[in-house]
C-alpha cells in the first residue's frame, strides 16, 4: 500500500507541513467501515483514493469504541467483530494503494477550478478533483461522567470503551447506560467478572430487545444486579475508584462496590469544520439525493452516518451501498464524456491484475 503521510509503510504518526499540494482524484474524509469501502469502489473504477481522518488508527467507531463488539448484519458474513472488519476492509483495499493521513482533521474545503483545495490540521495540502465525507458522525469524544476529579481514574479504573475484556476477569465491574454498547458489555463480560451492577438512569433500555432479554436472564441468575438512577460521587480507596453513590429514582442513595467502571453513554457528536463548508446541513448531518449520494455541491458526497436523505438507516450495510453508487457519481463526474461501466469483481480486469489471478481463478 502506498505510503502518504500515514501509509502503511511509513509512520502512522508522522505530521508536520506539506512539501507542497497533492493532486487526488478522491479524497475521503473518514477513515471508518464506510470510508475505507469507498477506497475499494472507487478502486474498482480506477481511481485511486488518499483518506484522511482525525483518529491515529483507521476503524472510526469501530476501532475506538467497540473493537470486540461482535457484527451480525454484513451479508455473507454471520458474525465478526468491529475490529476483524475494518481488519479485512483494509485487506480488501490494499491492491488500490491508498494513501492514509492519519491524526489529521481536515479543517477548510474551497471550491476551485476542476476541484477543491483542501488543508488539514497538520497543513497539508491536497487539490482534491471530488470529495468524500464518510466522517460517521463528525468528530466524536464519549460522553464523560461529571464528577470533579474523577478523571484522573481514566484509563486505570474508569473506561469509555473496551480494548481488552480480560482486563476485568475476577473484578466488580459498575456499567452505566442503557443501550447497545452498554447492555452488549455487561453479557459479553458477565462470564468473566465476578459481578456487574449495571447502573441506568430509567427502567427502559435502548439496546435490541434480544440483548435486553439475556441481561434480563442474567439478572433473575443472579449475575447482573440493576440500578435505577444516576451516579452522584465516586469513593476511592488509597488513590484508586472503588465505589459510586447512585441516587435512586426514589431519591434514596445507595451505594455501589466496584473495582472498574464502564461508562456507554454514547457519543457526542460534532460537525465540527463541516458544518463551515456551505453544505446543506440537516441539524448534525448532510443531505444527499439517493441517486448519486451527492451533497448540494457538486463533486462532493457524503456516506454513511454523516448523511441524510428520507429513510436513511444508519447501518453500515447501508453505508456500503451508499459507497458504490458515490463511487459510479464521482466517476461520471471525473470522465463527463464516457459511461461508468459496471464491473463484476469475477470478471474484473483490474482485480485480476491487482491480485495476480487469472480470470478463470
Amino acid at each position: 500500500m502506498a505510503a502518504g503521510r500515514a501509509g502503511f509503510a511509513v509512520d502512522p504518526y508522522n505530521g508536520g507541513m506539506a512539501d507542497s499540494t497533492i493532486e487526488a482524484d478522491a479524497l475521503i474524509v473518514g477513515a471508518g467501515p464506510c470510508g475505507l469501502f469507498q477506497v475499494f469502489e472507487l478502486g474498482l473504477l480506477g481511481i485511486r483514493a488518499h483518506v484522511v481522518d482525525s483518529m491515529r488508527v483507521v476503524g472510526g467507531q469501530c476501532a475506538e469504541l467497540y473493537p470486540d463488539k461482535p457484527i451480525y448484519d454484513i451479508p455473507g458474513i454471520p458474525e465478526i467483530s468491529a475490529q476483524g472488519l475494518i481488519d479485512n476492509l483494509m485487506r480488501q483495499i490494499a491492491p488500490f494503494e491508498p494513501e492514509l493521513y492519519l491524526g489529521e482533521e481536515v479543517r477548510t474545503l474551497e471550491p476551485v477550478d476542476g476541484g477543491f483545495d483542501v488543508e488539514t490540521s497538520a497543513g497539508t495540502r491536497f487539490r482534491a478533483r471530488t470529495v468524500f465525507i464518510a466522517g460517521g458522525v463528525g468528530s466524536f469524544q464519549p460522553r464523560r461522567m461529571r464528577l470533579d476529579g474523577i478523571e484522573v481514574h481514566e484509563g486505570e479504573s474508569l473506561h469509555y470503551k473496551v480494548r481488552d475484556p480480560k482486563k476485568f476477569e475476577g473484578q466488580s465491574v459498575a456499567i452505566l447506560g442503557g443501550g447497545d454498547s452498554a447492555l452488549d458489555w455487561v453479557v459479553a463480560l458477565a462470564p468473566v467478572v465476578d459481578s456487574i451492577t449495571l447502573v441506568h438512569r430509567r427502567t427502559e433500555y435502548r439496546a435490541a430487545p434480544a440483548t435486553v432479554e439475556q441481561m434480563k436472564a442474567l439478572a433473575s441468575a443472579g449475575k447482573v444486579t440493576e440500578v435505577f438512577g444516576k451516579a452522584t460521587a465516586y469513593r476511592e480507596t488509597d488513590g484508586r475508584l472503588s465505589g459510586l453513590e447512585i441516587k435512586t429514582l426514589d431519591g434514596e442513595v445507595v451505594g455501589v462496590d466496584c473495582d472498574s467502571v464502564l461508562v456507554f453513554w454514547g457519543l457526542a457528536p460534532k460537525l465540527g469544520p463541516i458544518a463551515d463548508w456551505s453544505l446543506d446541513l440537516n441539524r448534525k448531518t448532510v443531505n444527499v439525493d439517493t441517486e448519486r449520494f451527492e451533497t448540494n455541491i457538486p463533486g462532493v458526497y457524503a456516506i454513511g452516518d454523516i448523511n441524510f436523505y428520507p429513510g436513511k438507516k444508519k447501518l453500515i450495510l447501508s453505508g456500503f451501498h451508499e459507497a458504490a453508487l458515490a463511487a459510479f457519481a464521482a466517476k461520471e463526474h471525473l470522465e463527463p464524456d464516457k459511461k461508468a461501466r459496471l464491473q463484476y469483481t469475477t470478471t474484473s480486469p483490474l482485480m485480476h491484475e491487482r491480485l495476480g489471478v487469472t480470470p478463470d481463478g
